[in-house]
């Protein structure tokens, strides 16, 4: 970079305003320097240097009995972030799951009141629904949020048939399926079932 600088320099500062290849030249000289001693060192850590079976050895070594190599130290697990902002932030673990169980309890409320009372999801809604959606949100989301302050994360605590990559894709079923029934009713002018 700097002899492509100092040559151009050369070149505009040139009384003849053209390229003088002596300039250039001698610049090269300067910053390129053949057989100019360079050091290399290497640094990488690992396997120590294996000896050559071949090349006798003035250690002592072979009299000494060899220890088995000791096994690797465990890998630590890294630390989950407990900051309400990072619970919640848009990639965070909170707002997926959190939204999924409340469409999944709000989608198994809808199907329940319409099969029972024949009401639609706008009349549920305008009957008084607010007050439960507002507390069974504030509920869930609560008792969401309370491990994940702890450091306990659901996939974790997810084995065999119930893990927590199914419980997030029935999440996004619930929500789809509550959209879903909230625009059939309002096209049809009715209820679904």
């Amino acid at each position: 970079m700097a002899t492509a600088s100092f040559n151009m320099q050369s070149v505009l500062a040139a009384p003849s305003g053209g390229l003088i290849s002596r300039n250039i030249r001698n610049t090269n000289q300067l910053f390129f320097k053949r057989n100019a001693p360079v050091g290399v060192r290497c640094m990488a850590q690992g396997d120590p240097i294996k000896e050559d079976p071949s090349v006798p050895s003035t250690s002592t070594s072979a009299a000494q009995p060899q220890m088995p190599p000791s096994p690797p130290p465990p890998v630590s697990k890294p630390k989950v972030s407990t900051k309400f902002g990072d619970l919640l932030a848009f990639s965070g673990p909170a707002p997926e799951r959190i939204n999924g169980r409340l469409a999944m309890v709000g989608f198994v409320a809808a199907i329940a009141v319409e099969l029972s009372k024949g009401e639609n999801v706008f009349a549920q809604i305008s009957d008084g629904g607010v007050g439960w959606f507002l507390g069974t949100t504030a509920l869930l989301t609560l008792a969401s949020m309370v491990p994940l302050f702890k450091g306990i994360r659901a996939e974790a605590k997810s084995k065999g048939f119930m893990t927590s990559d199914a419980e997030l894709w029935n999440g996004r079923f619930a929500m789809l399926g509550l959209v879903a029934l909230a625009f059939t009713e309002y096209v049809t002018g009715g209820t679904l079932v």
